[in-house]
């Protein structure tokens, strides 16, 4: 179906609240996965894949009418418009490896970087030796760009590289021509699976453009997050001002829009991946991700990841904004890097002072002016003070003064928009703390916990004209501010493959300021400050196109496991990480996977946990993946081993075992990337309870030896069914800690069982 063609359907009605009218088609659409392409020649791909549908459709007519995108550089596959009864017949052929129901998936600085270690510095700087990431080309899937933003200007940029087969389109607000240049090479839109799934909608209220210009921002703050060009003296509202950038502020841009109005289809996703691959991308980046429960079969990202690493271009993704329930998280691949959210050594404390001369520090994004003395009210009965009853129960009482509410979960903007309409001056809001915050210019919007909101109800209550007076916020950073997992960050276990460590590393993603469409509502001269496992995504991608750069022949596993191995367990000052939620306990790997990014550690891992295609086979093996679908898939005949491999044994750089029963054994292997006679001695820290024996207990490398394997024996003492613990593993030398996040669970109940 054309581009031309004006699109938005029913996920719009419920993001924008508009009621638009649509015609729903009897077919859905579905992605046919047909695994590695059999011919260079894309023609000849594509037309293969018509051939196919003409057999079951029966004219060229019903193909053309059908097919959605025919998947034909990076793998072999095609999207078509199917009924249920069809998708299961096309499932049945021999050459198919999966039919794939689309799925939407959702869209999930200027001190970021300075907080990680990556500044301009000397010479001698992660940034300097990689040459601030020049000669990289970085591809992000997202929402599209607005390319006027000053933080994609190419002043001081070389040419594009020659090996770049991408390109820029033309489109509603976007030209081409005018549009992209040397930093932005790439800028091209996928739409036509959206369009295909919901029907020919009227724009009548759609605020989108059909180009790859971002009306809402999000692709924008994130492209611009990992390479966005030096900006002096940014600031937003007036907080936070520094010199903005990207981490790597020499990366060349490639945008690929797949995403509208906060919502992707799969199908859109998977087109853009394929093109990326063609295109020439070095680094694939992802801030989107698919809601639980989760379900691999209709997982597209996972698909097009899997390729994209085949072919040495490694994969950036969102761990999910679920958390902090357990067993949130998403894209869960064991080939893709998946990232959660921290905070970073930054906070915007907000004074409130009360008539009693009792001052109480919220936090807040207001940039003043001071709100003086003024009334502040706490509603009654039928509210209780409850924010998210606060637009449904307009309460006369809020005029002219400042609202304290309780919110049992985190409230939507509804709350703020409920007493700015009733006349309110203010509000503050006592709930679990998120360090989230909606930034507001004028009306001064306070986050405090509930001890200190209950401080205030009982000063409320405790005198007949209760006052309050709201200072603009300030900005504070360094070592008095504390380090915690994001609340909203998806954590682990992870629900598809348990033995798998999800998520891999976290990055800051809280209050992150990058550049931004001017369309957006929170805009404050084209930059804004926003929150997600979206944004410490780009923070990862920017640090992997620095070692992308410095290290071009390392592999995406080998990426991977420098990044986790080095990571920090505590924050860069020392001082532990805690995981927000219901309740504050230490953050284990379940919240941070390896801990938190160490981007000039990375540099230098010692040893690192390289995988090829071929461990990815076993571990499709593993999961009972069958010979015909992995033949496909690698697109040569392969044979599963007997018996089959076990999940334990796939060389990540972490090791979680679900399941401690018995005994277990597992093996690894380590490269040295470090000095070339290098001698490392294990160092464990065994979860409570479990036993740990790696053997041997010492590895030495020379010219002949780069690569050494190892053994490690679990076994447990606990006798009654517990839930995980955790320890690490860490190899050790003069001059590197190479160290590995271990997770157990006992699960002896089952036994009991088993001997009763």
């Amino acid at each position: 179906m054309s581009k031309t063609i004006l699109f938005l359907a029913l996920f719009l009605s419920i993001v924008l609240n508009v009621q638009i009218s649509f015609v729903v088609a009897e077919s859905k659409v579905y992605v046919v996965y047909l695994g590695e392409k059999e011919h260079d020649n894309p023609e000849s791909v594509t037309e293969s894949h018509h051939q196919m549908l003409w057999s079951l459709l029966g004219s060229k007519e019903a193909v053309l009418d059908s097919i959605v995108y025919s998947y034909r550089h990076g793998f072999s596959g095609f999207a078509a418009k199917l009924t249920e009864s069809q998708a299961q017949q096309i499932s049945e052929l021999p050459e198919v490896v999966q039919v794939i129901p689309n799925t939407l998936y959702e869209m999930t600085t200027t001190r970021t970087w300075d907080y990680l270690g990556v500044s301009p510095g000397n010479s001698d700087s992660l940034l300097q030796k990689a040459n601030m990431g020049y000669n990289v080309i970085v591809g992000v899937i997202d929402s599209g760009v607005w390319p006027e933003s000053e933080m994609f200007n190419d002043k001081g940029f070389g040419p594009i590289p020659s090996r770049w087969k991408g390109g820029c389109e033309s489109g509603e607000l976007f030209n081409a021509s005018i549009h992209c240049n040397r930093k932005l090479i790439g800028a091209k839109y996928f739409v036509d699976g959206l369009v295909a799934e919901f029907g020919v909608v009227n724009r009548t209220q759609n605020p989108e453009y059909l180009s790859p210009r971002d009306f809402a921002g999000h692709g924008t703050h994130v492209a611009s997050t990992i390479g966005g060009s030096f900006l002096p003296n940014v600031s937003y509202v007036g907080l936070g001002r520094g010199t903005a950038r990207g981490g790597a502020p020499g990366v060349h841009i490639a945008v690929y829009k797949a995403c509208w109005s906060g919502y992707c289809s799969g199908a859109d996703v998977l087109k853009a991946m394929d093109e990326a691959i063609h295109d020439g991308v070095d680094i694939l980046s992802l801030s989107l991700g698919p809601s639980v429960p989760l379900f691999p079969e209709t997982e597209h990202t996972s698909v097009g990841a899997f390729h994209a690493v085949a072919k040495g271009i490694p994969v950036v993704i969102a761990a999910g904004n679920a958390g902090p329930t357990a067993q949130t998280i998403s894209n869960v691949a064991p080939w893709v890097l998946t990232v959660a959210a921290t905070t970073q050594d930054r906070s915007f404390p907000t004074a409130i002072t009360l008539g009693n001369n009792i001052t109480i520090l919220g936090q807040a994004i207001y940039g003043g002016p001071e709100l003086g003395f003024v009334g502040l009210t706490y509603p009654e009965s039928p509210l209780s003070g409850d924010c998210e009853k606060l637009s449904a129960n307009p309460n006369s009482t809020m005029e002219g003064k400042v609202v304290l509410c309780f919110a049992a979960s985190t409230p939507s903007n509804a709350a703020i928009a409920a007493v700015i309409n009733a006349g309110g001056l203010g509000l503050i809001m006592a709930k679990n703390p998120t360090h989230s915050l909606t930034p507001t210019r004028k009306f001064p919007w306070v986050s405090i916990d509930f001890e200190l909101g209950t401080d205030i109800l009982f000063y409320i209550r405790s005198t007949r004209s209760p006052i309050v007076k709201i200072q603009a916020s300030k900005t504070l950073f360094g070592q008095s501010v504390s380090t915690k997992v994001a609340t909203f960050s998806s954590r682990g276990p992870n629900s598809v493959s348990p033995a798998i460590l999800k998520p891999d590393i976290a990055a800051p993603g809280v209050n992150i300021l990058a550049a931004i469409s001017p369309n957006s509502s929170i805009n404050d001269g084209g930059f804004a400050m926003m929150s997600g496992t979206s944004m410490a995504t780009p923070v990862v991608s920017g640090v992997v196109v620095l070692l992308k750069s410095l290290h071009p022949d390392w592999s995406p596993s080998a990426i991977k496991s420098a990044i986790v191995t080095t990571a920090w367990r505590t924050d860069p000052s020392g001082e532990p990480i805690f995981a927000d939620g219901s309740s504050r306990k230490l953050a284990d790997p379940f919240d941070y996977g390896g801990g938190l990014i160490n981007p000039e550690k990375a540099v230098k891992p010692g040893l690192v946990y390289d995988m090829t295609t071929d461990d990815y086979v076993m571990y499709m093996c593993s999961v009972d993946y069958s010979d015909i679908s992995i033949s496909r898939v690698l697109g040569k005949k392969t044979v599963c081993p007997n018996p089959k491999p076990s999940v334990l044994d796939l060389n990540l750089p972490s090791i979680t075992i679900p399941n401690l029963r018995d005994e277990v054994i597992l093996t690894r292997t380590v490269t040295n990337v470090g000095p070339v006679n290098s001698v490392y001695k294990v160092v464990i820290d065994p979860p409570t309870g479990v036993n740990v024996v790696v053997t041997p207990a010492e590895l030495a490398f020379d010219y002949t030896t780069t690569k050494r394997s190892f053994t490690v024996r679990f076994s447990t003492t606990h006798k009654v069914n517990t839930g995980y613990y955790f320890g690490s593993l860490t190899w050790t030398d003069t001059l590197h800690n190479v160290a590995i996040p271990v997770s157990v669970r006992t699960q002896i109940l089952q036994r009991y069982y088993d001997e009763n």
